[in-house]
């Protein structure tokens, strides 16, 4: 394996709160070449993914499979960032919307969750259909990065059958922690409740049989786990839910190339909750002091440069794992 970079922070950006706030701002705007795609789900929900294939792209050349977090979508900043730095190297890319999500609001009953797992292994089993040699790596962000950590702990040796490797990105391994965390930074917690609130406002107009529903303005998101998707996704609380879709829990049991990273001022997922004696020796954590959420704005000249994230994705995409 090749040596990792040391992550050193922008000056003017040190705090936990710049790093996570800024990195969602300063970033390449607008989209890349893509083609929409609908993939059916076994409940009749539809999710839509985009696809985005380089010309000197060959179907035995890889292609990374990229997951969005809480409230994001394929065309969120980091998606659009990391997938168009792909394809500048001539690497396909499939960006997933989960339900209800991006350009697959109105296709789906029901609202997208952690425990999304399956909705991503039916995304990985078509492309990988479609063009059997092109090797798979999976990545996730965030809420995301949760989810495609659970997908191959749950399939454990299957996944190699299917996947070459999995990185994820500030994952909240442990739901339970991650949302004690958030209740005590508010304002990320507002911001995900103020777009959760119009999601399923939308969802519930969209479909006439879904009933009419009201999501307090004080609800916090404990509260909205409890009351809308527990039940939702078939779990008897908030607590049961957070237990089952958890990765961390699931993290040995990972048979595939692996690569976590985490930034111990984080100030939406605990990382401190892992223990790293339980960790196999293919699943390689990486815990940087600083980095805040998704941010990792680094000091220009620095091995990784401004978009340090960026550079460890890429590198770790690249390495051959030896």
């Amino acid at each position: 394996m090749t040596k990792q970079p040391v992550f050193k922070p922008f000056p003017l950006c040190t705090g936990c709160h710049a790093q996570t706030i800024a990195a969602s701002f300063l970033s390449i705007s607008g989209n890349l070449p893509s083609l929409k795609r609908f993939v059916y789900l076994p409940d009749g929900d539809k999710i839509v993914i985009e696809i985005s294939t380089p010309k000197k792209w060959k179907e035995s050349d890889p292609t990374i499979i990229l997951v969005h977090g809480l409230c994001g979508s394929s065309r969120s900043t980091y998606m659009t960032r990391i997938a168009r730095k792909l394809y500048k190297k001539s690497i396909r890319t499939v960006r997933i919307n989960l339900r209800s999500c991006g350009m697959g609001r109105g296709h789906g009953k029901k609202m997208y969750h952690s425990e999304a797992s399956e909705d991503v292994w039916r995304v990985l089993q078509e492309v990988k259909r479609d063009t059997p040699d092109s090797p798979l790596t999976l990545v996730g962000f965030s809420l995301g990065g949760n989810t495609v950590l659970k997908a191959v702990g749950d399939y454990g040796e299957e996944a190699k059958g299917l996947l070459h490797k999995v990185i994820s990105v500030n994952p909240p391994v442990d739901m339970q922690s991650s949302i004690e965390l958030l209740s005590q930074n508010t304002f990320y917690e507002r911001y995900f409740m103020a777009s959760l609130r119009e999601d399923v406002a939308f969802l519930h107009e969209s479909f006439s049989d879904l009933p009419p529903i009201q999501i307090p303005n004080e609800m916090t998101l404990l509260e909205f786990n409890e009351f809308y998707i527990a039940p939702q996704s078939g779990h008897n609380n908030a607590r049961d839910y957070y237990h089952a879709c958890s990765s961390g829990r699931l993290i040995h049991n990972i048979a595939i190339e692996c690569h976590i990273l985490f930034a111990l001022d984080d100030p939406i997922v605990d990382c401190t909750v892992v223990d790293l004696k339980e960790v196999p020796e293919n699943v390689d954590i990486l815990i940087t002091e600083n980095g805040g959420h998704l941010g990792y704005l680094g000091t220009p000249g620095q091995q990784g440069g401004f978009h340090w994230m960026d550079s460890i994705l890429l590198q770790w995409i690249f390495e051959n794992g030896e």
